[in-house]
Order: structure tokens, then C-alpha cells, then sequence
């Protein structure tokens, strides 16, 4: 089982780094300065809270693997609901998958959704492949934009179907002390646009937590009447704070995560 769980990331990975332009980049320029080796804090699942593909059904091959759910977390301007998962094996990132209360969008929004949905097949969801298997369901280009003007999460969901929408680098695992402000300053540096929603920093040490992000390039994707170029995925980086007893919080943080959803919001 632990090797399937690697195979599993290894599959997520490759599929990520195809909506993702810059990840191969970014994770060269790291893995060069810290002995070829960059760890990963988490990833990051995106799905639908309609029974057919609920956050518990997208996380099943994790909870097969050994993962357990930990912490939960709410997004009452998003319409989000979220949980993380954790493995006993620490080199083993993270799993944070959030879902959107479809309830809670307009009846024409809902429909939309229901529709897409209703392409799934059941089947499918049970592999454990399905969370990388991408978009399926057809969508056209004004279901698209109908949930754009809604739910920014809502249209990269239905546009993109199932991917990480981003990889984590823990800069807690680097050779050597790094703060997430010298992270950021080497990426700038190098030409990567960051999100700065928020501040360029998330979090602070306060709250056990900092984090920073990209922003996601745009993508060409095809939809069932045409073509158009939307944001894609995003990378993060983390760095966590000791809590009293001296281990690392594992934990993640509402008000920024809130803000790191923007790293896939389209450039208006």
C-alpha cells in the first residue's frame, strides 16, 4: 500500500505539471540548492459537495493509504467547506480537499452543476486514479462564464475537472534556514508572478503558518463550442511554526487559505 500511495502522488504530480507551466521550473530551482530533493507540504483537491463526488468520495484513496481527516475549515464568503488529511508516515504531504456548497449558488448555477455531475461515472470516482482523471463532463463556453459570474472555484472546477490545483515546497525541509521571505524574493527574482492578495505573505508566525503562491498562468482549454485561455494551476510554499510542545503545527489556517484560492482567480 505505501508504494501505491507514492505511485498515487508521482501520477498527481506529472498531471499537475501539465496545467501548471512554471511547476518544473520552480521546482528546479529549489531542488538545486537543497540536494536535488524538494519535499511537498501538501496538495490541494478541489470538488463539488453533491453526493456523487462529495469531499468524502475524492478522499478515499488517501483513507485507503492510511491517511486520517484532521482539521476542518469554512469559507463563508466562497461557499467552501474544507478538510485536511494526514498521513503517520510525516514525509508524506499533506491532502487538503475543499468543496463547493453548490446549495448555496443560484438555482441556475445548481443546474449547471447538477448537469455536469450527472455525466460522472460512478464507476470512475471508486478508482483511485480519479482524482488526476480531468474533466469529465462536456461543458460549454456559456455554463462556463454563467458560473464564472458566481464562483470563481466553481468555473475552474467545471472547466478543469480533477487535478491538484497546486503542489506545496516546505521550506522547513530546505538544507538550510530559509524564510518564506527569501523564497518569495528568489521567485520574483527569477520572473515568477506571485499572488498578492493579502500581502505577498499569508499568515505570520503568530498563527503557526506562512504562506506564499504564484499566480496561475492561463491555459489553453477546450470547451464544446470553442477554445479559451484561463488560468491554470498554481505552486505554494509553506513554513511552518513549532507549537508549544515543540513539533510543528500540521494545521492549516482559514483567513489564509481564503486568500491563496485567489492564486486561480482569472486577471480581470
Amino acid at each position: 500500500m505505501a508504494n501505491d500511495i507514492h505511485k498515487l502522488f508521482e501520477a498527481i504530480w506529472n498531471d499537475y505539471i501539465t496545467l501548471a507551466p512554471d511547476a518544473e521550473a520552480i521546482h528546479t530551482l529549489f531542488s538545486r540548492e537543497n540536494n536535488g530533493i524538494v519535499i511537498n507540504d501538501h496538495i490541494a483537491l478541489r470538488t463539488f459537495n453533491l453526493p456523487k463526488v462529495s469531499l468524502n468520495k475524492i478522499a478515499q484513496p488517501f483513507i485507503k493509504a492510511g491517511y486520517q481527516a484532521k482539521g476542518e475549515y469554512e469559507f463563508p464568503g466562497r461557499k467552501l467547506f474544507a478538510r485536511h488529511f494526514e498521513h503517520s508516515d510525516s514525509k508524506l504531504p499533506k491532502v487538503f480537499i475543499s468543496e463547493l456548497l453548490v446549495e448555496q449558488l443560484s438555482s441556475k448555477a445548481g443546474t449547471i452543476i447538477a448537469k455536469l455531475v450527472s455525466q460522472v461515472d460512478e464507476k470512475q470516482v471508486k478508482k483511485g486514479s480519479f482524482c488526476h482523471s480531468g474533466r469529465p463532463w462536456d461543458i460549454d463556453l456559456a455554463s462556463y462564464d454563467q458560473l464564472l459570474a458566481e464562483s470563481e472555484y466553481a468555473a475552474w472546477l467545471a472547466a478543469h475537472g480533477y487535478h491538484a490545483n497546486h503542489f506545496t515546497v516546505s521550506i522547513n525541509h530546505f538544507a538550510e534556514q530559509t524564510s518564506i521571505k527569501d523564497v518569495n524574493k528568489k521567485l520574483m527574482d527569477a520572473g515568477f508572478t506571485m499572488n498578492e492578495s493579502g500581502g505577498l505573505i499569508k499568515g505570520s508566525p503568530n498563527v503557526l503558518l506562512e504562506q506564499s503562491s504564484t499566480v496561475s498562468p492561463a491555459i489553453k482549454v477546450d470547451f464544446a463550442d470553442g477554445q479559451r485561455a484561463i488560468p491554470g494551476c498554481f505552486y505554494e510554499f509553506a513554513k511552518r511554526y513549532p507549537m508549544i510542545d515543540g513539533t510543528l503545527y500540521q494545521g492549516f489556517v482559514a483567513a489564509s487559505a481564503d486568500k491563496i484560492f485567489e492564486s486561480t482567480h482569472t486577471q480581470k
